[in-house]
């Protein structure tokens, strides 16, 4: 099974995170939490703030070269937040650049577009980010999932079984 790692913030988009993070662990896979800093980070959940949950290690403590895969909760202040963490956008592009799964959803794809790794891309994302990843070079789809090369992405919660489907058959 899969070792892989799932990094956010507060403002998580509740469902972008939990439902992998149970699907995964469900389906066998060892599944860890980064977050900026020890303690709990709290998600959000539609149109106010939801659970919190305990991150296992900070971003700054995490490598690729642990996991297997990397997953992207989207919402829309996690990935703003996560744009301005130097330490979190290092590890993203660590995992681009090994050529390992990198999944992102909803709003999640600006990490992708910041750490330059949407360029040249086909991808879809939350409706209102669509114009940011065309303008970084993307190739953008209205579609549940886009899997281009080592590159995942998805839409919205509507699309999470899709999603997580992608990240089991990358990590198989």
């Amino acid at each position: 099974m899969a070792k892989i790692l799932i990094v956010a913030s507060d403002g998580f988009e509740q469902s972008e995170l939990f439902v992998p993070l149970e699907k995964l662990r469900a389906s066998g896979h060892e599944v860890h939490l980064a977050a900026p800093e020890k303690g709990d980070i709290r998600g959000w959940d539609q149109t106010d703030w939801g659970k919190s949950v305990a991150a296992d290690l900070t971003i700054a403590d995490a490598g690729a070269g642990a996991y297997d895969a990397l997953v992207l909760p989207g919402g829309q202040i996690n990935p703003d937040v996560l744009r301005l963490n130097d330490k979190a956008l290092s590890l993203i592009r660590e995992f681009g650049e090994a050529g390992k799964p990198v999944a992102a959803i909803c709003h999640a794809p600006w990490l992708l577009i910041e750490t330059g790794l949407a360029k040249g891309r086909r991808m879809t994302s939350f409706d209102s980010i669509r114009t940011d990843l065309a303008n970084a070079g993307a190739e953008v789809v209205d579609e549940s999932v886009v899997v281009d090369g080592n590159i995942i992405t998805s839409r919205n919660p509507d699309d999470l079984g899709d999603f997580v489907a992608a990240i089991e058959k990358a990590v198989a």
